[in-house]
């Protein structure tokens, strides 16, 4: 689908799309169309229930004197200033026309007051995620079923500005796009070595890329990491990203993103129910954000020091795999007793985080992982969980977190928890030994491996796939947190 920018006029064909705030008060373009349709609008409104609540529709087919167009009124509520509120307005859109079966359409985005170019970006923003369709599989499709929608232009005075305003966004775009392809695949098509290569492709837009293999691994003493992939046929690689984006700033220590990349979990020895295990194919989310959060930081050009690190494993139940009660020397030094072998992706991490501070001396480091069901359990799927060493960070990404609608939730750690970690026959063991507080544990566990630096270790367990569409995420794969952390880069930490 392509976006573009042009000047505000009145459509002679296809569909117009205007704005009603609550109260059914119509945007100056929809007053004017209101006005040469002799009022179709106003009497199309007061036959329906729309009102102009916000992400209402209202379709008003080819009203009189408007020259066979079609008007799409998009209610926007009592308030412009909620986060997000335009990007919801444009993916609503976006969803609208294509149920419709429209092929083009304009925007009408005039709103007095407001920095429309600003606004126009936002929409087309939106209309850019909620496109997104893992379809590549289907084969069989009818046409009914498929998009429509080829061109979508929003009408705007300031064009320029605009496109100015909206690039930046598009490459965000194309990072949440690529993190929704990669954690769609299935795990016979993504796996730690087509992982790596596919993240291989950001060398073209400058960023480093390293793979360590997994005789580089046991070099480095990457035990735990290992243990996990050590019953699969697919090697593990620990990818390694970096951006130069500010090479002359003061502070040259970049700031680090680590994600677990379990590219399958089966959960090992401690296997888990066949129910829904096809899930476990998205069980790389972590990296997976990690890796398009690059690409965005790097397809804009930010100018920030930063590394990307994951780690790539799949865990499988073969004759060689780890099994519960083993005891593995993480890269640390620390050694582990594992417990349960379904409790992996904190062992993956446990060496990631190690190895990412040890060579990159970083100025603090955020982890991802859809690490607990205890997670979705405490928060279901509208947060996600936020653990963290410093109030600071915390502070940051939980605004972030609210400016992108990618909310956090914060959770405690401390000493009691910590004392739950405790083997009596290795310096930590993987899980606790009971229910209570799993994510906290998980969590605590994590940062027994992390020195006395800024931390902060987000739990997207329940917030990686959804189970239906929302304004500008469809149904499948969220990329939740890439938008999160690109903000909370650009915020806090751009020069």
């Amino acid at each position: 689908m392509k976006i573009s920018f042009a000047a505000p006029r009145l459509p002679k064909s296809g569909t117009i799309v205007v704005f009603a705030a609550e109260g059914r008060k119509l945007s100056p373009t929809g007053k004017a169309l209101d006005k040469t349709s002799g009022g179709a609008l106003t009497r199309a409104m007061g036959s329906s229930r729309f009102t102009g609540r916000a992400l209402e529709t209202l379709a008003v087919l080819a009203p009189a004197k408007l020259g066979g167009a079609s008007v799409l009124l998009v209610g926007s509520g009592k308030s412009d200033d909620e986060p997000g509120c335009w990007q919801n307005r444009g993916g609503t859109i976006l969803a609208q026309l294509n149920a419709a079966g429209e092929k083009s359409a304009a925007v009408a985005v005039d709103q007095p007051g407001k920095s429309e170019s600003r606004v126009a970006a936002e929409l087309a923003f939106g209309a850019r995620l909620r496109a997104y369709r893992f379809d590549k599989y289907r084969t069989k499709e009818k046409p009914e079923q498929k998009p429509t929608l080829d061109e979508l232009v929003f009408l705007v005075t300031d064009q320029a500005g605009a496109k100015r305003d909206f690039a930046p966004l598009e490459k965000v775009a194309a990072g949440v796009c690529f993190t929704r392809d990669i954690v769609s695949e299935p795990a016979n098509v993504i796996y730690p070595e087509s992982l790596a290569k596919r993240a291989l492709g950001l060398r073209e837009l400058g960023v480093e890329v390293e793979v360590l293999d997994e005789k580089m691994m046991a070099a480095l003493g990457m035990n735990a990491l290992l243990g996990v992939a050590q019953g699969s046929a697919k090697p593990p690689r620990l990818l390694v990203m970096q951006w130069k984006g500010n090479p002359n700033a003061r502070n040259k220590a970049p700031i680090a993103f680590v994600g677990k990349g379990v590219t399958f979990d089966t959960g090992g020895i401690s296997i888990k129910p066949a129910d829904h295990m096809w899930d476990m194919k998205w069980d790389m989310g972590g990296a997976g954000v990690v890796i398009g959060l690059m690409m965005a930081l790097a397809g804009r050009k930010a100018k920030v020091n930063v590394v990307g690190i994951g780690g790539l494993v799949e865990n499988m139940p073969d004759g060689n795999a780890q099994r519960p009660g083993d005891i593995v020397k993480s890269m640390s030094g620390q050694t582990i007793e594992v417990l349960n072998t379904d409790a992996e992706g904190r062992l993956v991490l446990a060496d990631a985080l190690w190895y990412c501070q040890d060579r990159f001396k970083p100025r603090l480091m955020v982890d991802l992982a859809t690490l607990t069901g205890a997670i979705i359990i405490a928060l279901g799927k509208e947060n996600a969980g936020l653990f963290s060493n410093n109030d600071k960070l915390a502070s940051q990404l939980v605004a972030a977190g609210q400016a992108t609608g990618e909310k956090l939730w914060r959770l405690p750690l401390g000493e009691a928890y910590d004392k739950m970690m405790d083997s009596d026959t290795a310096d930590i063991k993987n899980i606790s030994g009971n229910r209570e507080a799993g994510s906290i544990t998980a969590a605590t566990f994590i940062e027994r491996f992390v020195n006395k630096l800024p931390w902060a270790h987000i739990d997207i367990a329940g917030t990686t796939w959804s189970s239906k569409d929302t304004p500008i995420v469809p149904k499948g794969a969220t990329a939740f947190g890439l938008r999160l952390l690109e903000r909370f880069v650009a915020d806090n930490y751009e020069d």
